[in-house]
């Protein structure tokens, strides 16, 4: 097992390198100049504007800004902000619960509803419910996030009135913010309402940012069960006159949830990328909505911090899944 974990651990430095690259020099392919887009209309004089470049580090070969970024990244200095002045690092960590927290709910939606579906479309293969489902599960995996955030707010929050259209809680409420988590923290406040205003503010980003993992899932599930159903050991089972229920959910089911965890920790990047759109469509405070907001303003440390920080963190997961594939089936570690 150590062995595994070290020649998982191993490709992860060679990625780690590759993504600082992508990162930083994604930034400088990108329209326009920081030093203006900073400066705004006033417009700056040329002799601020070259001040300024040396501040930033601008005027060095493009060699040796990668390589003292490098450096720095190694020492956790993920730069500072050229808009706000302060280390990106903090403002990352300071935006992250609120992704963490929509991600996670946009999860558990996404599990709770996509493994009951699969599992139900493989029982009852060829049935009505299996082509609905797959049929649902295939328009939502191919539409597009945005299209689908704005149906809802036009349908649920604009017709309807049912749900606010953005932010994470409504401005009545204030209270002390002490997880960063705002169903955690509404609760804890013990303010009348504050909780259900949350809550109802999660609801369309949860179902929008969920939509494509749930369908994923819900493929994945089926499919798996489709494959284990027709094992010899789940024949065995039922000849020895085992009910449905006994022979679904603890023979075929246990080995059909293997592929299936893979893909939901393979989900984490596809939330965090999605997470860009559905912050921005909902106005939610988070990390996507912060990295788009640095890529308009050619914030060049925020952006290529927050594209290390968040590659860090999908590789953390798939490492992770990786480790726990291998202690759940020991082929995968000997292989």
């Amino acid at each position: 097992m150590f062995k595994f974990i070290i020649s998982k651990l191993a490709m992860i430095v060679p990625t780690f390198f590759g993504i600082t690259i992508v990162a930083f020099g994604f930034v400088r392919v990108l329209p326009g100049d920081p030093i203006l887009a900073l400066a705004g209309e006033r417009g700056v004089k040329p002799e601020r504007y070259q001040e300024l470049l040396v501040q930033f580090g601008f005027d060095k070969p493009i060699w040796e800004q990668y390589f003292t970024y490098l450096v720095n990244l190694f020492q956790g200095d993920f730069g500072t902000s050229i808009a706000t002045k302060r280390p990106v690092l903090d403002e990352f960590l300071t935006l992250f619960p609120a992704t963490v927290e929509l991600a996670l709910c946009a999860i558990v939606f996404a599990v709770l509803l996509g493994i009951p579906a699969g599992i139900i479309s493989a029982v009852k293969r060829g049935s009505w419910f299996d082509q609905t489902t797959m049929g649902i599960a295939l328009a939502g995996y191919s539409m597009p996030i945005f299209w689908w955030g704005l149906l809802l707010i036009i349908f649920f929050s604009g017709t309807l009135g049912w749900t606010p259209v953005s932010g994470r809680i409504s401005l009545l409420y204030y209270f002390p913010q002490v997880t960063g988590f705002m169903l955690i923290d509404s609760f804890l406040s013990g303010q009348s309402g504050a909780f259900k205003s949350a809550f109802m503010h999660l609801i369309l980003p949860t179902i929008v940012l969920g939509t494509i993992p749930l369908a994923v899932i819900a493929r994945q599930t089926r499919s798996a069960m489709l494959e284990v159903l027709g094992e010899d050991y789940v024949r065995t089972a039922r000849a020895k006159g085992l009910g449905q229920v006994q022979v679904i959910g603890v023979h075929a089911l246990r080995n059909a949830l293997i592929p299936v965890i893979t893909t939901i920790g393979l989900q984490v990047g596809v939330l965090l990328a999605g997470a860009i759109l559905t912050e921005t469509i909902f106005s939610w405070p988070g990390i996507g909505k912060w990295m788009v907001d640095s890529i308009f303003r050619r914030d060049y440390p925020s952006v290529q911090g927050g594209l290390v920080l968040i590659a860090l963190i999908v590789m953390v997961v798939n490492l992770t899944v990786d480790v726990l594939y291998g202690l759940i089936n020991p082929r995968i570690r000997h292989q």
